[in-house]
């Protein structure tokens, strides 16, 4: 077989090949053995189909069997046989594959080249003080004062904005193109007024309505209106308001910090609150260290960043985006998103993302830093912790999907940046 790595670029390699005719022919006779033994054509007994009929009838389907195998072959003979290790899998162009002559065919990757990452030591960084001031610490305090808010029925009187009505509800849309939608009702609907959710409208159908009154309305939608089914048409609605209920915020005493967990007083939930919050604001400066790091060590690549690498990169950052509308409810395709724009914008993010794991790499090929089976149990385990799976069944789960590798390969560059930021200057102020 001869073979030849020709270079593109820094990063980009393009490898041809030419597989000897002999071998390709040999390849084409197994290939045909095979399916001569499988093929089931009338008029002969099963594995007794001459040669000639199957080379004849299954030349295309010979012809891709021996193809995909003589290619991934030769790529991966002739890649180790240089100690090339391509970032994911070559693009073949160029193939030519006739019986009785040489296979040929171009194989084009990236590579990601060995480059001195320099001094760490000259990375410098500053973390902020952490300091919590007392109206940071009263405003977590109202928060929570705010999530203890519960629920009154009002006895007397009438609906008023901030209230919670609760009503027997039949409603029926019509599109913008005048089709009327089914009806749909419901007996027991609690809405609170003022809330983002609410139809245009619909807060003021119920301001001054009293227990037990009934009343019939039509909203019209926006053209602009975000749930596009609802946009520029018109919604017919029936209501009988059973009950009013407003919403009672308890007052910030030693009685809520009871009710909210093992506070003798307010005073104790207040230095529990601060201590959380100096937590916080602890972590916060680390993630800030930890961010300024990267970007330096990103700009120390040498090289311009694979283009696979980045689209890799964004492709991740668009289906974890994606997964996060999906846990909160929203079809990702029915959300009003300009999904080329957003990809675009998440081009520089990516970059830098993937430019700082090369460095990390490169970083922790250079220091010898390694992945134990200790420390791949380890995180395992907190995996279980959180998912309440046993660390069998994570593993036997990651391996299935390919994804143990990934796993020790971020750990990898895990310990890499704990390397880098204790080489580094950290300033604290």
């Amino acid at each position: 077989m001869k073979s030849e790595i020709t270079d593109v670029n820094e990063t980009r390699r393009d490898l041809s090949i030419e597989v000897p005719s002999a071998v390709v022919d040999e390849a084409i006779g197994h290939a045909a053995a095979k399916l001569g033994r499988q093929a089931r054509i009338p008029g002969f007994r099963p594995g007794k189909v001459p040669v000639a009929v199957v080379r004849k009838r299954f030349r295309p389907q010979i012809m891709q069997d021996v193809a995909e195998h003589l290619v991934a072959q030769a790529v991966g003979e002739a890649l180790t046989s240089r100690g090339v290790e391509p970032i994911g899998t070559p693009d073949i162009k160029d193939l030519v594959l006739e019986e009785g002559k040489p296979l040929t065919f171009k194989a084009s990757f990236d590579v990601v080249p060995s480059f001195d990452p320099g001094d760490l030591g000259a990375i410098e960084a500053t973390q902020p003080a952490v300091t919590i001031e007392d109206e940071a610490v009263n405003q977590a305090l109202e928060r929570l004062r705010e999530r203890a808010a519960r629920f009154e029925a009002v006895e007397t009187g009438v609906v008023e904005a901030g209230h919670t009505v609760v009503i027997a509800l039949e409603r029926q849309g019509t599109g913008k193109d005048g089709v009327k939608g089914a009806v749909d009702k419901h007996d027991q609907v609690s809405i609170e007024l003022g809330a983002p959710s609410n139809p245009p409208g619909f807060d003021a159908e119920m301001i001054g309505l009293a227990p037990g009154a009934t009343k019939s309305f039509t909203l019209n939608y926006p053209d602009d209106y975000t749930i596009q089914e609802l946009a520029g048409g018109k919604v017919d609605y029936a209501v009988t308001l059973k009950e009013i209920k407003k919403r009672v915020v308890p007052p910030l005493d030693d009685e809520l910090a009871k009710d909210l967990g093992e506070f003798d007083s307010l005073d104790a939930l207040r230095t529990r609150v601060r201590d959380d919050l100096e937590h916080e604001a602890g972590h916060a400066a680390e993630r800030q260290v930890r961010a300024d790091v990267l970007k330096q060590l990103s700009s120390r690549v040498p090289f311009p960043v694979p283009a696979s690498l980045i689209d890799r990169e964004i492709d991740r950052r668009l289906e974890d985006f994606a997964r996060r509308l999906m846990d909160q409810r929203i079809d990702p395709r029915q959300a009003n998103i300009d999904w080329a724009a957003f990809r675009e914008g998440q081009r520089a993010p990516a970059t830098e993302a993937v430019g700082s794991a090369i460095v990390l790499d490169e970083i922790a090929k250079r220091e010898n830093v390694t992945v134990t089976e200790a420390d791949l149990d380890a995180e395992l385990q907190r995996y279980a912790d959180q998912t309440g799976h046993s660390v069998a069944s994570i593993r036997a789960r990651l391996q299935k999907d390919g994804e143990l590798g990934r796993l020790a390969a971020g750990l990898r560059r895990e310990k890499a940046v704990a390397h880098v930021l204790s080489r580094a200057q950290i300033k604290k102020t």
